[in-house]
């Protein structure tokens, strides 16, 4: 899909906007690794979050969707006869 937007122009309009979010997820995991009265090493949703991350970090213009598919559950066939 195109844009009617340069990158540039992208970037420019929401470089601070990015940045806020990544700080923001930053400090979250900083908090997670701070609170060490339980480990989480071994916990699913922190790996899953980790996969996430390093999603971002691949090429392409799918990415949030497959960040999306990451977090998503299966579908399940017939799931409204249960």
């Amino acid at each position: 899909m195109s844009s009617p937007q340069t990158a540039r122009q992208i970037l420019d309009r929401h470089y601070l906007e990015i940045r806020s979010k990544i700080l923001d997820l930053a400090a979250s995991l900083d908090r997670v690794e701070r609170a060490a009265e339980d480990s989480v090493k071994d916990d699913p949703r922190l790996a899953k979050l980790r996969s996430g991350i390093e999603l971002l970090l691949t090429p392409g213009t799918d990415r949030a969707e497959r960040v999306q598919m990451l977090f998503s559950d299966a579908y399940v066939e017939n799931w409204m006869k249960k």
